[in-house]
């Protein structure tokens, strides 16, 4: 039994964090303290003058914990790790769960790669973004690519030069080919740092560049030479057109401002880099009642900074915020260097927020309605689930299993998660069934789920030993329901491995009707019918036909690769190296049906007898 009393005597005079919990063991809050012992005493004094919001959770409280840290940043960092952890009722939450594509160039490799990243992770990598638009950042690196012939193989060198041919894009003209030493590392780097210099927005220089070429390539009447450089140039001038330019300064800035109501809060972020604006992207604040402008703004720049990989070296601020020098000390840690937060009075910054905060004004009114219905859709459909189901911990993070086959052939497993009720494509995970013989389903599931938390917890094990934390890993992360297509067979085959690797997750099956569609849910040995036209069946249906999707896209790629390897495997003489090298070479079978002996003579590897072998298997000798 919690003795309320008791645990106020005992608090520490020492920072840390603390959480309130409900009668049924619920935490309803988390909030850090500089001192404890104070804090967290203030909140039971008769004659403090409490907020109505304040007030009805004080009401709630049966019990509370505290830990303590060894400072009031470390204290800042827990709180909000706790917060993402529990998602509590009183606490004012940001609900978007948003995570932005960067450009990421490989600058520690020797020969550097230019790739589409959604990680910032601390490596010796170049970073640029956030890009608001992936499209955009996709066209931006199929763009430089191009113009600057920057390999896409993932092959190590200069380990790898010359051991094996180069790819088509070579012989595109699109890659200078460093994987046979065509071109220097040196001269490479140089290209590499014209690429930079792109990314940082250092357009004119390639902009006079391409100019010329152009205009060479006319006088030379290599009119194909002098179109290219025109559609790079066009390309850029379109880049160019969407990035408008900002006065305050050249450097990386996130400008937040926020309208709100009775309701909820819509903040406006910009995000500024290298003196141009180059997107922005707005957020919905909930459970603001009773709060204050610098209590949103600090629930804001807490949240979201404790979640996105990249850090400005400037926060431009509508309001000010209640722990601005902690939350600096915070943000400067995790950048690696000084992090500023201004709230400007005046000048170009300040018209910035004018801007930012009246884009955030217009948003609320025009796209309220829309924003809420899209959270029922998503995260009311959760809690519509957690509800159904009775359960008693809020559902985060859901993970839907299926198996496809044909007739027991390229049997493979999916693996899809929805987190705050949408796709989370990026932790999607397939399985190639490697123990199974035959169309067993059931086996099938157990090995999938074998493997996934069997990952799961060798990865916890050594971040655990590194000193990460789970983002770091590709399974580390547990769902906190497991949704399975099918009833009863395939829950008691979930709960099994359950049990066998040491985890409690709760298991729902998908049922479906004689027409194939969703019924209902299975769960704790009985079927749970949900209404057709609330928000949780819509969401089971989405997740089910997803799980499908997936497994069935993965099958149909799978099958085909080993009908492929079974066609080239019957001829004589072809063996998996072979058989690499004409795939590699000629990107499908037609391709290799269509060469002659001498065509296949090209590849590596092949001689005459073999190419011979292949070209009289094919047309009507030998076969």
């Amino acid at each position: 039994m919690f003795d309320l009393k008791e645990a106020l005597k005992n608090l520490p005079d020492k920072p840390g964090v603390y959480l309130m919990k409900d009668s049924n063991d619920h935490i309803i809050y988390v909030g850090k303290a500089k001192i404890l012992k104070n804090r967290v005493r203030q909140y039971f004094h008769q004659s403090a003058n409490h907020s109505n919001k304040i007030k009805r959770m004080v009401s709630l409280i049966d019990a509370f914990e505290y830990i303590v840290t060894d400072s009031e940043l470390e204290a800042l960092i827990l709180e909000c790790n706790l917060i993402k952890k529990y998602w509590p009722k009183y606490n004012t939450m940001l609900k978007d769960d948003k995570t932005y594509p960067y450009i990421k160039v490989t600058v520690d490799e020797a020969y550097p790669r230019i790739i589409y990243t959604r990680e910032m992770k601390k490596d010796k990598a170049k970073y640029y973004g956030p890009y608001v638009n992936a499209y955009a950042a996709k066209e931006i690196i199929d763009l430089v690519r191009k113009m600057y012939k920057i390999r896409t193989c993932h092959r190590v060198l200069p380990r790898d030069i010359g051991k094996e041919r180069p790819c088509l894009n070579y012989h595109i003209k699109q890659c200078d080919a460093p994987c046979m030493g065509y071109i220097s590392e040196d001269d490479y780097r140089k290209q590499i740092n014209r690429v930079i210099k792109f990314l940082e927005g250092d357009y004119l220089p390639v902009m006079n560049e391409l100019q010329e070429v152009m205009l060479e390539a006319s006088e030379r009447l290599d009119y194909e030479k002098a179109a290219e450089s025109r559609d790079y140039i066009q390309a850029i001038k379109a880049i160019m057109e969407k990035q408008k330019i900002v006065k305050s300064a050249q450097n990386d800035q996130d400008v937040i401002a926020f309208a709100q109501n009775e309701q909820e809060a819509l903040v406006q972020v910009y995000f500024v880099r290298n003196g141009k604006l180059i997107g922005r992207e707005h957020f919905r604040m909930e459970h603001i009642e009773d709060q204050n402008a610098e209590e949103i703004m600090t629930a804001f720049v807490k949240q979201f900074y404790s979640g996105t990989p990249f850090i400005p070296k400037e926060l431009i601020l509508q309001n000010n915020l209640t722990e601005a020098h902690i939350i600096e000390t915070w943000l400067s840690d995790k950048r690696g260097q000084k992090v500023y937060i201004r709230v400007p009075q005046k000048g170009d910054k300040n018209k910035l927020i004018a801007l930012a905060a009246k884009n955030a004004t217009i948003t609320l009114e025009q796209f309220g309605d829309s924003l809420r219905k899209e959270q029922k859709r998503t995260i009311g459909a959760m809690e519509e689930l957690r509800q159904a189901i009775g359960f008693d911990e809020t559902i985060h993070r859901v993970e839907a299993y299926d198996i496809s086959n044909h007739q027991g052939v390229a049997t493979v497993g999916s693996m899809v998660v929805f987190e705050q009720g949408k796709p989370k494509k990026s932790d999607y995970r397939k399985f190639k069934i490697k123990y199974g013989n035959g169309p067993d389903d059931y086996a099938s599931m157990n090995e999938v789920l074998t493997r996934r938390f069997n990952h799961a917890l060798e990865e916890q094990k050594e971040l655990l030993i590194k000193g990460l934390d789970a983002e770091h890993g590709k399974f580390t992360k547990l769902p906190d329901l497991i949704l399975m297509d099918g009833g009863k067979g395939q829950v008691n085959i979930a709960l099994q491995v359950l049990t066998e690797v040491g985890l409690a997750i709760p298991v729902c099956g998908m049922v479906k009707d004689d027409k194939h569609q969703t019924r209902g849910l299975y769960f704790n040995n009985q079927e749970i019918p949900l209404n057709v036209r609330s928000e949780a069946f819509k969401l089971v249906a989405r997740i089910q036909d997803e799980a499908h999707r997936f497994a069935i896209d993965y099958h149909r790629k799978t099958h085909s690769k080993q009908q492929v390897k079974s066609v080239l495997d019957d001829i004589p003489g072809i063996g998996p190296t072979r058989r690499k090298n004409l795939m590699r070479a000629f990107g499908n079978i037609e391709k290799i049906k269509e060469a002659s002996v001498n065509d296949l003579l090209e590849v590596n590897g092949m001689n005459q007898k073999s190419s011979e072998a292949v070209y009289n298997f094919f047309h009507g000798e030998g076969k």
